[in-house]
């Protein structure tokens, strides 16, 4: 890895990547490896306005759940391998529409598989990507921010803070859902507005998670739990109070993300911690035994986000910047990740196919754009359907889904395209 500041002299590229969270690191990591197989090395940079620590806005003390499917391609891609043992697996989903009769499981033996994914904290994982990046070929720049931004013919020309300048074929746009690169290019997104505010918090229970993970739907929207490593509570990813550690006996620490009304969010959000946790304990109830501390509380608006179409000229956009889903499946980051992967997977099609390759060619951008169109409208289409299907009481509705899931208790053949699915199997 290269950090170059304060160069006025023009760095040509064949790729800039401007975000370096979760898709953005995991895209130039991937295109470092693949640039040793191809006819030619390829010059990739990365501009990250922030560092790499627990205040980034990327890695911060949240944690998500990685399929299945995108930890063959984290394998695939050699990254996983840097973050395994930073995983707890989930073993198990238990799925419930409280006050109704509708439940199932979905369970990784009967699929052959140790576990459905994996649950990473996002602080840990961003210190092992940028190590990772530091014993590459790509060229960093951070902090760095992009201050201006101009398509030419043959790419495009960026101006950083901290006086650097480059130009690169392609442009691939990381930076999230208020993408900077987007604002540059003048480019729009389309917003479902769900009318719903998650909190997220790391909660402590009273029983051992056993690596099972729980989604419930509620009146007021979907609450889910993610199992994650036991260890003591007070640390600096701002855990729970420091009498309790989740590493006791029969202690457990869960993510937790809690989707409700604006107003009820924001009054539980700024509640002391015994009425918080008992909020919690009457919307989910005793199975994963009792709530007995919970760490910060943050909150954010949940939307439906997307460009209609995420490319521009010479400008391809992914992970968040392209779209920004609804946490009810914990389909963000892996649908972000089949992002790269298509990119990575068009690249190297085009090597093969042509031996020398202008990668920011409009033939592959569109080639982009068709590899990836199917699977982020299906994905798009269910989370959608699925917020607006479990979170109402509309009586047609509430039968309908309680009878679907039934349906999956009593048929476990049904379960296994919905796990496929869930694990981002394509």
């Amino acid at each position: 890895m290269t950090t170059a500041h304060n160069s006025t002299q023009l760095q040509a590229v064949d790729i800039a990547i401007v975000g370096g969270a979760m898709a953005g690191a995991t895209l130039a990591l991937g295109l470092a490896k693949l640039s040793t197989t191809l006819s030619r090395p390829l010059r990739i940079a990365l501009i990250e306005a922030h560092v790499a620590d627990n205040q980034h806005p990327g890695f911060d003390a949240r944690s998500i759940a990685i399929a299945h499917g995108s930890i063959f391609e984290l394998s695939r891609l050699g990254i996983w391998s840097k973050l395994k043992h930073l995983g707890t697996p989930i073993e198990n989903i238990h799925v419930s529409d409280r006050g109704h009769f509708g439940m199932t499981e979905l369970n990784a033996k009967p699929l052959g598989l140790d576990a459905l994914g994996q649950v990473v904290e996002l602080a840990k994982v961003g210190s092992v990507l940028f190590d990772e990046l530091a014993k590459s070929s790509v060229q960093v720049y951070c902090p760095a921010k992009v201050t201006d931004l101009q398509a030419q013919q043959d790419g495009h020309l960026l101006l950083l803070d901290d006086g650097s300048q480059l130009h690169c074929q392609l442009l691939v746009a990381a930076d999230g859902a208020h993408s900077v690169v987007r604002q540059h290019l003048g480019q729009t997104t389309e917003h479902v507005d769900f009318q719903q505010t998650a909190i997220v918090a790391n909660v402590v229970c009273s029983a051992p998670h056993h690596n099972w993970a729980y989604e419930r739907f509620t009146q007021t929207g979907p609450l889910a739990l993610l199992p994650m490593q036991n260890m003591a509570a007070s640390t600096q990813l701002k855990e729970p109070s420091a009498q309790l550690t989740s590493s006791a006996k029969g202690l457990s620490r869960y993510s937790l993300v809690w989707a409700l009304p604006p107003t009820q969010a924001d009054d539980l959000k700024n509640a002391d911690k015994s009425e918080f946790l008992a909020a919690l304990q009457h919307a989910f109830g005793h199975r994963a035994g009792r709530f007995v501390d919970v760490g910060q509380r943050v909150s954010y608006p949940l939307t439906l986000s997307y460009m209609p179409r995420p490319i521009y000229h010479r400008c391809v956009f992914v992970g968040n910047a392209a779209q920004t889903l609804h946490p009810i499946a914990g389909q963000g980051f892996n649908l972000g990740l089949r992002d790269v992967v298509g990119l990575l997977d068009v690249i190297a099609q085009a090597f093969t196919q042509q031996g020398e390759v202008d990668v920011g060619s409009s033939a592959l951008v569109h080639q982009y754009l068709a590899a990836r169109q199917h699977d982020r409208d299906s994905t798009l289409r269910n989370i959608e359907f699925l917020v607006r299907g479990f979170s109402n009481q509309y009586w047609p509705l509430v039968a309908g889904r309680n009878i679907g899931l039934r349906l999956l208790s009593w048929l476990p053949p049904l379960k296994r395209p919905v796990a496929q699915t869930a694990m981002g199997w394509r």
